[in-house]
């Protein structure tokens, strides 16, 4: 299964000692996009102790890096990526704000605090899974069009499918992308319908990003 993103930026605050943790997340496709918002929210919490940054970058998710931004080495990004990497997340920006409390957390409840943070922000997201789909168009006349589409919105919601825009010419032209595992249950639930007179056009297979939970 590939990575999982987050479909829209995220800001959660947790209290932990007194101390107090604001969790920025965001979206993003570059390292350029992510440095951006690490500038942004350093920028808003210019007086904070600490800015911590942990992101995951890469369809597959293989690239990655971490700042504990003065926090003891190991206690704050690498927990914080840590979170990211077992949430299986990736095109991810993370940004853990402290505001010291004065109370002192040791090396192990600041791991705790920072981990918890960023679960804590995963939490509140919506959740976007990236899936391999296969583009489909089928070329359909004008009299037909409302009845496939309605057959292709309801084979969509039962096969795991997304529905793509539909182009109306001499000819209406409908799309629609499929799981690669369900060519063949397509093309035959297909000819059932149309009793073999619709002949689909496959494209190549293309990541699609498909939003699953919202908090």
């Amino acid at each position: 299964m590939l990575p999982a993103t987050i479909a829209a930026e995220v800001e959660t605050e947790l209290i932990i000692k007194r101390s107090q943790f604001i969790t920025n997340l965001a979206p993003v496709k570059t390292p350029a996009e992510a440095d951006d918002f690490i500038g942004q929210v350093r920028k808003t919490h210019w007086t904070a102790n600490h800015n911590c940054v942990a992101l995951v970058l890469g369809v597959t998710g293989d690239s990655a890096r971490s700042s504990d931004d003065g926090e003891p080495s190991g206690t704050a990004g690498v927990p914080m990526l840590e979170v990211l990497r077992q949430r299986n997340m990736t095109d991810v920006v993370a940004v853990v704000t402290r505001y010291f409390g004065g109370v002192m957390l040791g090396a192990g409840g600041l791991v705790r605090a920072y981990s918890s943070a960023v679960s804590t922000g995963l939490d509140a997201a919506t959740i976007v899974q990236r899936r391999w789909l296969t583009p489909v168009s089928l070329e359909v006349s004008h009299a037909e069009a409302g009845r496939i589409d309605n057959w292709l919105r309801d084979w969509a919601g039962t096969h795991g499918a997304m529905l793509g825009e539909t182009q109306y010419r001499e000819v209406a032209t409908l799309t629609i992308c499929i799981p690669p595992t369900e060519r063949e249950t397509f093309c035959a639930d297909l000819a059932a319908v149309s009793a073999g007179a619709l002949t689909p056009s496959f494209g190549e297979n293309l990541i699609a990003d498909v939003p699953l939970t919202s908090a």
